[in-house]
């Protein structure tokens, strides 16, 4: 058993905290610039893309991430509405995050003109990186916990972050354990990430261009949905826990792209010949056309067109 309740900052300098929450953020965002930069040199894509629109996509995912948890966990804010935008912060959503991302992801590629598909496919191993290294920040703030367990990993919560339903009145600091679904949500993403990055190391003749992506919604979704069975005091709609709904949602959508995928004859997901990658400022990409027609063409006719 972890006995041990962290602090949530980390540093204090002076008057400013510097919290443990800000800098799993960090190193996620770091993290997934590298996997996202290695993924689009792999595929011949302009990596400079990444270095110039990650800020624009994090601080989207931050905002959406947080109107998510703020609404999840709204007890926790409608009596000090402050809360939502001061320090310390107690969480992020993920399918917040992702929906607001994915959003200003769009917008980027189209303003690149480059393949909506296959930039889905760079970015999404970086996806997973952000969501494991952010999912230690919970640990941290001692959130994201599912009910009381005798597993020797089960984690104790002290009494001020608890949920009504677990007061240390009835189950005691000194005895009660939770399961850390923190921990179990960051494991499964840095297990994807291994096995995206490990898909897209050679050609697979079964993979089309965008089903990284959709292995990425199948993976999110099934497993917040699994989890959710497990996690109390969440957001609920007709009594259904909506992470479950959403993530539902993000499996069927993953599946669905998979057959969109096949229906369209999408080219095979294969790495770029090495003298293919650009690193130049200017947009690179299979051409991508905003309306997506150019998902459609030969992956190696495209490669030729670089040249």
């Amino acid at each position: 058993m972890i006995d041990w309740t962290p602090n949530a900052i980390a540093i204090q300098l002076g008057p400013i905290p510097l919290y443990w929450y800000g800098i799993a953020y960090a190193v996620g965002l770091a993290g997934a610039y590298t996997i996202m930069t290695r993924m689009a040199q792999r595929f011949g894509e302009n990596a400079a893309i990444i270095g110039n629109g990650l800020i624009i996509v994090a601080v989207a995912a931050l905002a959406g991430g947080r109107l998510y948890h703020v609404i999840d966990q709204w007890q926790l804010y409608k009596d000090d509405l402050l809360k939502i935008v001061l320090p310390p912060y107690s969480g992020l959503g993920i399918f917040g995050g992702f929906i607001t991302g994915a959003i200003a992801v769009l917008v980027l590629v189209r303003y690149h003109k480059v393949s909506a598909w296959r930039w889905a496919d760079i970015v999404a191993p970086g996806i997973f990186f952000m969501q494991a290294a952010g999912r230690v920040g919970n640990f941290f703030n001692q959130e994201l916990y599912g009910p009381p367990t005798s597993l020797p990993w089960g984690i104790a919560i002290d009494c001020a972050h608890r949920v009504v339903q677990y007061p240390c009145d009835a189950f005691p600091l000194a005895t009660t354990h939770f399961h850390p679904l923190f921990l179990y949500e960051s494991l499964s993403g840095l297990l994807a990430v291994a096995v995206l990055v490990w898909l897209s190391t050679r050609p697979r003749p079964w993979l089309r261009v965008g089903d990284l992506a959709a292995i990425m919604m199948i993976w999110l979704g099934g497993v917040r949905f699994l989890l959710e069975f497990l996690r109390i005091g969440n957001w609920r709609l007709a009594d259904i826990p909506t992470a479950q709904i959403f993530g539902a949602a993000f499996v069927i959508v993953g599946i669905g792209m998979l057959v969109v995928r096949r229906m369209q004859d999408a080219p095979r997901l294969e790495p770029a010949p090495p003298d293919a990658a650009t690193t130049d400022g200017g947009d690179a990409g299979d051409s991508g056309d905003d309306s997506g027609d150019d998902d459609f063409k030969d992956f190696d006719e495209a490669i030729r067109a670089r040249g």
